[in-house]
């Protein structure tokens, strides 16, 4: 299948992916701080942005990521770093496991809960479709975005406008939301330790989607980014910048040495 991205840059790869309900633009506040030291792939999950569904299989984190191996492999990109938000993060998890990324960031990753949770009516996916018209007036002021953004954005009046109004109409129109929830919040993510190549997770502190897990194993880094949301590429992007930059130059590391940052 064909898999939207935008690339830029030179150096060791780094693949970027999104969270639910999101597309590649969410990491356009941190893109050319990562390009100037990476070669630099944005891309759309399947059935979010402009990559279209995937069909015949359901679209569980696994599946995504073996959609996203197949697009690496086609463009002869080896092992690379993959970071990912939420549902990016949970996928990018899976990439590590199976030996396609060479290094993982996880921020906020879905699928560390203990058992898989109940299902849920896409309420807020609706209403952005429902009300797709109003979206562009509402963002347009400051009181607008913390209304429409403060569940995921720490600080929605960092976001500018023609971002907060893409970002809701994107989490609207994803044709794939419904299919992709359901599957994510069927399942768990139970193989950290045996992810064979290094990990860094990123928990950003007023995170009000995800909890952090109890416990890790010893080899897996775990970090809080302070003063940030579920969604952080707004909130903190020089230290989420810094943050990946920094687990790319970790990975030479040996997978026992273990750190926890709070």
């Amino acid at each position: 299948m064909t898999i939207a991205y935008d690339r830029a840059g030179d150096g060791p790869p780094l693949v970027l992916v999104h969270p639910l309900g999101a597309d590649r633009h969410v990491w356009d506040p941190m893109t050319a701080a990562l390009a100037a030291t990476h070669d630099v792939v944005a891309l759309d999950l399947p059935g979010f942005g402009s990559s279209p569904p995937l069909t015949g299989v359901t679209p569980t984190p696994r599946a995504l990521a073996t959609a996203i191996a197949a697009m690496l492999r086609a463009h002869e990109i080896e092992r690379p770093h993959v970071a990912g938000i939420s549902l990016g993060g949970w996928v990018a998890l899976e990439l590590g496991l199976s030996a396609v990324a060479g290094r993982v960031t996880a921020i906020a990753p879905a699928g560390l809960w203990a058992r898989p949770l109940a299902p849920k009516r896409s309420v807020t996916h609706r209403l952005a479709r429902a009300f797709k018209p109003l979206i562009g007036p509402i963002a347009a002021t400051r009181r607008g975005r913390r209304l429409l953004l403060s569940g995921s954005v720490a600080h929605p009046d960092r976001v500018p406008a023609r971002d907060a109004i893409h970002l809701v109409r994107a989490y609207g129109r994803a044709p794939a939301f419904v299919a992709v929830n359901d599957a994510m919040r069927a399942g768990t993510f139970s193989a950290l330790e045996r992810i064979p190549c290094p990990v860094t997770l990123v928990w950003p502190d007023h995170d009000r989607l995800v909890r952090r897990p109890e416990a890790v194993p010893p080899h897996v880094r775990s970090v809080v980014l302070s003063d940030a949301g579920h969604v952080p590429t707004w909130d903190r992007p020089g230290e989420l910048v810094r943050l990946i930059v920094a687990a790319g130059r970790d990975a030479g590391e040996p997978v026992g040495a273990a750190r926890d940052e709070v």
